[in-house]
């Protein structure tokens, strides 16, 4: 069956269960969304749906490896790719909280060499700040026998120039190197590593035990980490992603921090958006910022705020997510703040049968869930 036709198949599906109950939809059966999963072809991953602060659903599917066949659970380990932006948003609030930082500061004022002027923490947490994309020039310049951390993007960054996207606060545009840009600056502002104040200020508190930003070496240790896969057509299989030269950059860029590099499990995603729900790291006024659209200098608003996507729905009302993408991995945290309902789903797939792409299918999965259990 054409990808595009099953997603919509799906969709549809979904709506007509869902009917037009009011929101949010409290008589849907975990059992429809197994009869939901049934439908869709080989999907390996975890998948969690909480309202109103219970879970409702806690499913695992497919492989965590698909060489040996050990199926997945409910504690596998996922890369979570961008997802891992809402962590570094949180240690930027937290200091600021603390006064460590402010949103306007520049980023001048931690880097006096930074090569881009005007931008602020602001545009950063935004992606309003117009930073070239930092591993085009690592790609181009990199030894790639060495494997780069932050401070060799940033003198990466000084040494080549790349031009500015635009000028500060102009428009939006997603933007790796802000999040890299980020992490450096809360190191600088309190002193510790990043990845230890990820460590100490929100896993250890929340007590995300399966949860860090992992080495490829970490990674490696790990039993129950789900093993990334695409899936290659001419094979009739899914293979490795990591075994393809594309992906050799979460080697050569196995350092950075900030944009990426979170890995986690359901379960304590879950701890994370109760810890988000209860306003147990940061007050309600910081959080209402985090999920505030930004303004941009002509006074448009853009639907992004700090480490977060935004949008309003007409019948549920504020919704705010995070999707990820890493070679092998797709993830998506969704929160509906009115509801209250929260959806996550991590996947190790790439590339299913059919099609280049695995958004479309994705997305098409995640809108199926959505639609099933907040309208």
């Amino acid at each position: 069956m054409n990808r595009m036709k099953h997603i919509i198949i799906l969709i549809t599906a979904a709506l007509l269960i869902a009917g037009c109950s009011p929101t949010p939809r409290n008589n849907w059966k975990p059992g429809q969304l197994d009869s939901l999963f049934a439908t869709v072809p080989d999907f390996s991953g975890t998948v969690m749906v909480e309202q109103k602060g219970k879970v409702q659903y806690a499913r695992a599917f497919g492989y965590r490896d698909y060489n040996s066949m050990t199926p997945n659970d409910t504690s596998t380990v996922f890369e979570l790719a961008s997802v891992s932006k809402q962590f570094t948003a949180m240690i930027i609030m937290m200091l600021q909280e603390e006064g460590k930082i402010r949103y306007e500061d520049l980023v001048i004022k931690y880097y006096v060499d930074f090569p881009y002027k005007g931008i602020t923490i602001r545009h950063l947490l935004t992606h309003t700040s117009g930073l070239p994309d930092y591993q085009k020039v690592m790609s181009e310049h990199w030894d790639k026998s060495l494997v780069a951390g932050n401070p060799d993007i940033l003198n990466y960054l000084k040494l080549y120039r790349p031009p500015i996207r635009f000028q500060p606060g102009e428009k939006y545009e997603y933007s790796n190197t802000g999040y890299v840009v980020l992490a450096s600056i809360a190191e600088l502002a309190s002193g510790q590593d990043f990845v230890q104040l990820c460590r100490d200020k929100i896993f250890k508190p929340l007590r995300m035990t399966a949860t860090d930003i992992r080495t490829n070496e970490d990674k490696s240790r790990l039993s129950n980490l789900a093993v990334g896969h695409k899936f290659i057509e001419d094979r009739k299989s899914y293979v490795r992603a990591d075994s393809f030269p594309e992906s050799n950059y979460i080697f050569w860029l196995g350092y950075r921090k900030g944009p990426g590099r979170v890995s986690s499990t359901i379960n304590d995603l879950l701890k994370w958006d109760q810890a988000l729900a209860e306003e147990k790291l940061v007050s309600k006024k910081t959080l209402e910022l985090a999920y505030t659209p930004a303004e941009l200098n002509d006074h448009s608003k853009v639907g992004y705020g700090f480490g977060w996507e935004i949008r309003q729905d007409q019948r549920s009302g504020r919704v705010v997510w995070h999707t990820g993408s890493n070679p092998g991995y797709n993830t998506v945290i969704i929160r509906y703040l009115d509801v209250p309902v929260t959806i996550i789903v991590l996947s190790n797939q790439e590339h299913p049968r059919g099609d280049k792409s695995f958004d479309p299918y994705f997305r098409g999965i995640t809108d199926a869930i959505e639609s099933l259990v907040t309208k």
